[in-house]
């Protein structure tokens, strides 16, 4: 499961000395146990697969818009992002989310822009989080112009 082993990844980084890796790590966990609690579970209960990804996701996410940020303001350490983004499943590219939209566009009849959320949800649905949802509107917006 992906909650003990960055539960051991946590031992890892204390020996390695490595104080972004070992940041990181210790705020999944304490990530992981909110999450645990927030889900009426104990908070020593280990997580699912699929909930700890969405936990590491949603962390990847705020990172991403705080180096953003930083890097606008002249401050580019990119070493947390990178670290949480290990944890993650490779996501499709767009010449692979390309045939599942037009897939869905066909299915839906749609032709217009205004089907677009219906596309973009059936689409993201179909591709069970494998795909950034900002690819996935750009591609809908594109095909249904």
């Amino acid at each position: 499961m992906l909650h003990e082993k960055i539960k051991g990844e946590l031992k890892e980084a204390m020996k390695e000395k490595n104080a972004v890796k070992l940041s990181v790590v210790r705020g999944l966990l304490a990530a992981f146990t909110n999450e645990a609690v927030t889900r009426g579970h104990k908070p020593d209960q280990l997580l699912t697969d699929e909930e700890a990804l969405a936990v590491i996701k949603r962390l990847a996410k705020q990172r991403q818009d705080s180096v953003r940020q930083f890097t606008a303001g002249g401050r580019g350490d990119l070493a947390e992002a990178a670290y949480l983004e290990t944890y993650l499943p490779a996501m499709m590219g767009p010449e692979e989310i390309k045939p599942v939209v037009e897939k869905v566009i066909a299915a839906f009849g749609a032709t217009a822009k205004a089907n677009a959320g219906k596309v973009i949800g059936a689409t993201m649905k179909e591709l069970k989080k494998r795909a950034d949802g900002a690819a996935v509107k750009a591609l809908v917006e594109e095909l249904l112009k």
